[in-house]
C-alpha cells in the first residue's frame, strides 16, 4: 500500500488502546552505556525481568545488533523466559527506546481494509538530541518482518508522546509535540489533523508540560495514561516545595475540566509521585506513569519508595484481569525512561 492508497482511507483504520489484545510486544535490547553511564550493570537483569513477565502471555520481539549480541541476551534470558517466546531480530538501532523509534500500529475497522498497517512517523531523538539514524530505519524493518503494509508519515512523532484510548480520544502535550524542534512547519491545527488522519481519532486532549529530568521535552507517558475508555490515572506530587508540584498541579486542573468527545466527563485517578530519584545531583524522570500494558500483566516501575505500595494497588485496581509487576527501576530511569519508553505493542488484528 502506498501513501495515497492510505490516505484515501484513514477512516477505516484507528490506533487501539494498549490494553486491548497485543500480537507481541517489541523491544530493542539496550546496548548503549553512554545513556546509563557508570551503572549499565544492572540494566539487563532489570529487562530479563521485564520479558520473562510479559513472555507468560505474548511473544516478545526483540532488536539486537548482530549474532554476537543476540547470543549475549539469549543466554540472559536462558531459564528465564521460554525460548519458543521470544523471537530476535539483527536490526540494530542507536539506543533502546523502542516506544518511541519504533513502528505506531493501526488495525483496520471497515470491509477491506488492512487487518494490520504499520505507520513509519519521523523520529529526531527528541528533536536531534542523540545520534538517532539507525533508530529511525526500524519501523519498515518491523513491518517487513511482520509482513504489513508499511506506510511513511510526513511528521515526527514518538510513541512516547501520545497515549489514546481506543475510542476517539488520543493524550498529549504542548511542551513537547508543539515544541519547535519536532515539526517547526505545522501549526497546532496541522498537528490535530495528521493525528486525527493517521490514529483514527476524534479529539486531542492536551495537558501543558512534564516532569523535571524529561529530556523528550515533556512525554504524556511519564503523566498521564488511559486505564479506559473514560478514565486516566495521572501522577501528582504532594510536596509543595518540589519541582513537580506546580506543573503536575496545573496538569491536574486541566484534566477535572476534560470531557471526552461524546461528552462524558474524563474519570481522573492519582497516582502519588515517589520521592526525588537523583544521580550525581541530576533530578531523573522517576514516574509511576511508565507503566507498559500486556496482554495479563501490567509492568510497574517502582523505586525502593513507600508509593510503590501504594501505587500497586491503585493499579491493581484499574487492571483487575491484569497481575500488576513490580520492576526496580532505581537504576534504570538513568536512561530517562522505563517500561512504557521501553516497549511498543503490536495490536492483534481484529477478528
Amino acid at each position: 500500500m502506498n501513501s495515497a492508497d492510505y490516505r484515501s482511507t484513514l477512516h477505516d483504520y484507528a490506533m487501539p488502546a494498549e490494553w486491548q489484545p497485543h500480537l507481541a510486544t517489541w523491544i530493542s535490547w539496550p546496548h548503549n552505556q553512554d545513556s546509563w553511564p557508570g551503572k549499565f550493570g544492572p540494566v539487563e537483569p532489570v529487562m530479563v525481568q521485564a520479558v520473562a513477565a510479559l513472555a507468560a502471555s505474548e511473544p516478545v520481539y526483540i532488536n539486537v545488533l548482530d549474532a554476537a549480541h543476540e547470543k549475549h541476551v539469549a543466554a540472559l534470558l536462558e531459564g528465564h523466559a521460554s525460548a519458543g517466546r521470544v523471537k530476535f531480530h539483527r536490526f540494530p538501532t542507536n539506543d533502546a527506546w523502542c516506544r518511541d523509534h519504533g513502528a505506531l500500529f493501526v488495525t483496520g475497522r471497515a470491509a477491506g481494509a488492512e487487518p494490520l498497517l504499520a505507520l513509519n512517523f519521523g523520529f529526531n531523538a527528541w528533536g536531534g538530541k542523540y545520534p538517532f539514524e539507525l533508530d529511525n530505519a526500524i519501523p519498515p524493518q518491523m513491518a517487513a518482518t511482520l509482513g504489513v503494509p508499511c506506510v511513511t508519515v510526513d511528521m515526527v512523532l514518538e510513541g512516547g508522546s501520545i497515549d489514546v484510548n481506543g475510542a476517539g480520544t488520543l493524550l498529549t502535550t504542548e511542551q513537547c509535540l508543539l515544541h519547535p524542534n519536532r515539526n517547526p512547519n505545522m501549526t497546532q491545527a496541522d498537528i490535530e489533523q495528521a493525528l486525527q488522519d493517521h490514529l483514527g481519532v476524534q479529539q486531542i486532549l492536551w495537558l501543558g508540560d512534564g516532569i523535571v529530568g524529561d529530556d523528550t521535552d515533556g512525554h504524556v507517558d511519564d503523566l498521564t495514561r488511559f486505564v479506559s475508555a473514560d478514565t486516566v490515572v495521572t501522577v501528582i506530587e504532594q510536596d509543595p516545595t518540589d519541582d513537580n508540584y506546580t506543573v503536575l498541579g496545573e496538569n491536574r486542573e486541566r484534566l477535572a475540566k476534560m470531557q471526552l468527545h461524546d461528552g462524558r466527563p474524563l474519570q481522573v485517578i492519582e497516582l502519588p509521585m515517589p520521592k526525588a530519584v537523583e544521580y550525581k545531583g541530576d533530578r531523573l524522570p522517576a514516574s509511576y506513569a511508565n507503566f507498559y500494558i500486556g496482554n495479563s500483566v501490567v509492568l510497574m516501575p517502582s523505586f525502593n519508595d513507600p508509593n510503590d505500595a501504594v501505587n500497586a494497588g491503585i493499579l491493581s485496581n484499574a487492571f483487575p484481569d491484569r497481575k500488576i509487576i513490580p520492576i526496580d527501576c532505581t537504576d534504570l530511569v538513568l536512561g530517562l525512561g522505563t517500561f512504557h519508553c521501553l516497549t511498543q505493542q503490536v495490536p492483534a488484528p481484529p477478528g
